[in-house]
Order: C-alpha cells, then structure tokens, then sequence
C-alpha cells in the first residue's frame, strides 16, 4: 500500500490528488523490477511474502565462464543443477526454520522457499565438462569453452609468398 503524506493534518497535493495511489510509488516498483521474476502480488490486490531469490554473478575469462550464486544455509542435497541443450538450470529449496507458538520476533527477514534460475548457454561451451563446487555458502559453476572456440594467434610468413608482388617491381 502506497504511503500518503499528511501535512498539518491535510493530505499532500499529490496524496489528495491520486487518493491512494502514488504514481511515483508505483514507478520505483517499476524501476526494481526483476523480469525473471514473478509479478508481486500486490499489483492483483493482496500483499505479497517475499520469495527467496538468490543473486547470481556471471562473468566470462579467457578459457571459461563462471557463474556463483549466494545461497547461505543451503544444503548441497537442496540443489540441482542441469544442463539440458544450451540450457542450464539451477533450482532449489531452502527450508524455513521452525517457528514456535512461544517464540517472539521483532524482525522475520530472512527468506525461504524454492527457486530456479535458467541460463542459455552459448555454442561455443563445453557443457559437459561443468564444475561445480559449494563453499562457505557459495555455488560456483565454471563452464569451460570448447578448444575450437579459443582465439588463435595466425603468424604471418615475411618474403615473397603466393599472394602478394614483389614492390620493387613497381616503379
């Protein structure tokens, strides 16, 4: 729900004038949009819970392509990993801590739930040659590209060869 400024007991101009809805609120929504991400709740009348979505780095060297993800508390049994085509997928679930009746929280931030994270892979990897690792709360994945693929140095021949002139002939 957007939030109305009151100022001296009245509502603000912009509040007043959009009653509930705060065209500025509803852009900043806009902005942090996550299209991999399902639409909130909100948006269709009821409030959304947080859903647990890890953050994935990708970045490309020379000979690879490595992938991590910060998955805390995430057992290595909660994932699967797949590679099915040009298509790799990273799914799983980390389970919620058991509340108790008893228990008093003044914050509950900490997410939990399942998801699952595709990525298209370029032609010019080996997709079976992937290592993947977990450490300290850390997936990391490196997907090494073909040998075909890495660039080639072509050393060039100096003298007289077949496709070129003499240019002492040219006077």
């Amino acid at each position: 729900m957007a939030n109305i400024v009151t100022r001296g007991g009245q509502q603000a101009p912009l509040a007043r004038h959009f009653g509930e809805f705060d065209p500025f609120e509803r852009m900043r929504e806009l902005m942090a949009w996550d299209p991999f991400q399902a639409l909130p709740r909100r948006w269709f009348g009821e409030e959304s819970t947080p859903q647990y979505i890890p953050r994935f780095d990708v970045k490309e060297e020379k000979d690879a392509f490595v992938i991590k993800a910060d998955l805390p508390g995430m057992k290595e049994e909660d994932l699967d990993i797949s590679v099915t085509g040009n298509h790799l997928t990273i799914s799983g679930k980390r389970e919620a801590e058991e509340v108790k009746e008893s228990d008093t929280y003044y914050f509950r931030e900490r997410m939990s739930g399942s998801f699952a994270r595709s990525f298209t892979l370029p032609d010019n990897v080996s997709s079976d040659q992937i290592q993947a690792n977990m450490q300290n709360g850390v997936l990391g994945l490196r997907i090494p590209k073909s040998a075909e693929s890495k660039p080639k140095r072509i050393q060039l021949k100096s003298g007289n060869g077949n496709g070129g002139e003499d240019q002492k002939s040219h006077s």
